[in-house]
């Protein structure tokens, strides 16, 4: 008999949960806030009171969600990214930024995507937040100011590919230099008859 366990650290965890969690729902629910946007903007199709509080309560969703994934991102995770080796330290697979940077063909992914996922993905929240600002206060007349609604659509548009980046920068940097660490979790223990 043979135990099998599944397990996660604490530090792997909390990655998923800003990545896959955060990042991800982020992601798909761009595709809800271009509905909403479009929808609430075209003449003769006026929005009940009700519709436009549901559209914006989903779009302050969406900027909790980001700002959920940047604040986790930036206080929790980058800390341990960006720990510091002891003097003498050979393995550095618990030092993801030396990791990175200790080999030529990986720094890139320090020097470029780290400095670019940390810095574009406050995009995200702030663009988010404007946006449902301009919504919840400028909703009813969205269809009769083309360039209102132009300027929405363009924050949008701007939340989405700051998250994008932010999130495909992310995804590359855990392949090669994960935050692991911490604690270990068991996800499922499982016995076998090999």
């Amino acid at each position: 008999i043979r135990k099998l366990t599944m397990e996660i650290t604490t530090r792997d965890a909390i990655t998923v949960l800003h990545g896959v969690g955060f990042g991800a729902f982020l992601l798909l629910g761009f595709s809800g806030v271009m509905v909403i946007l479009l929808s609430s903007s075209v003449a003769g199709h006026p929005w009940t009171a009700k519709e436009r509080r549901y559209g914006g309560y989903y779009l302050g969703g969406m900027a909790v969600l980001a700002w959920a994934a940047v604040l986790v991102g930036a206080y929790v995770i980058y800390p341990w990214y960006r720990a510091i080796a002891p003097a003498g330290t050979v393995d550095l697979s618990g030092y993801p930024q030396r990791l990175l940077m200790s080999n030529p063909t990986t720094t890139g992914w320090h020097d470029i995507g780290m400095e670019w996922k940390e810095h574009i993905a406050w995009f995200a929240p702030i663009t988010m937040t404007a946006l449902t600002y301009l919504f919840v206060k400028y909703g009813p007349q969205l269809p009769r100011f083309r360039g209102l609604r132009n300027a929405m659509l363009g924050l949008a548009a701007i939340a989405f590919v700051s998250t994008a980046v932010a999130g495909l920068f992310g995804a590359m940097l855990n392949k090669y230099a994960p935050v692991r660490g911490g604690s270990e979790l068991i996800i499922m223990k499982a016995k076998t008859n090999d």
